[in-house]
């Protein structure tokens, strides 16, 4: 009897450490995402507002390479897209009239404000993320504490048992 349930519990505790461990690799993955994903928001930003002030020498490869993420949502992707379209017909940056220059600002700024919320929004899914990876894995320890215990209580009292056995032979 003991020898059965020992056998379960070892497997149920096999099992867990290795879900425990699936999903560990899936949060350390979406939690790189994220991270690079946020890292990739402040850089395109900082971009971003420095060239609102200084067209000339801003790049923008920091804010290209959002595109390639996958945490960005589509309409965010066109929206930079379109962002980017509009920078590359005009070239000349400073040398532009004074109302498009106030157009082109609008657009950046409301391409600064959708990254800054996709930014505080990754920002909020990440701390999500942690906390249930934190649950998940005290969770996980205080399943194993109590399978161990399981198991030893069982050891011990098959022993006892077979101990008993042997006296009364």
């Amino acid at each position: 009897e003991h020898d059965a349930d020992i056998a379960t519990w070892k497997g149920d505790s096999e099992a867990a450490t290795k879900i425990r461990g699936i999903d560990k690799a899936n949060y350390d993955a979406t939690h790189k995402d994220y991270s690079e994903s946020i890292d990739a928001l402040q850089r395109a930003t900082a971009v971003l507002k420095k060239q609102a002030h200084d067209r000339k020498q801003a790049s923008f490869a920091q804010v290209s390479a959002l595109t390639s993420l996958s945490l960005i949502p589509p309409e965010a992707k066109k929206t930079i897209d379109l962002f980017l379209a509009q920078e590359s017909q005009d070239p000349e940056g400073l040398e532009v009239s004074a109302p498009e220059a106030s157009g082109y600002e609008f657009q950046s700024h409301g391409v600064i404000e959708m990254l800054e919320k996709l930014h505080d929004k990754f920002l909020d899914e990440r701390t999500a993320l942690e906390k249930e990876e934190m649950n998940s894995k005290h969770a996980h320890e205080m399943l194993m504490q109590d399978l161990t215990a399981q198991i030893d209580q069982a050891t011990q009292d098959r022993e006892e048992k077979s101990e008993s056995k042997a006296k009364h032979l």
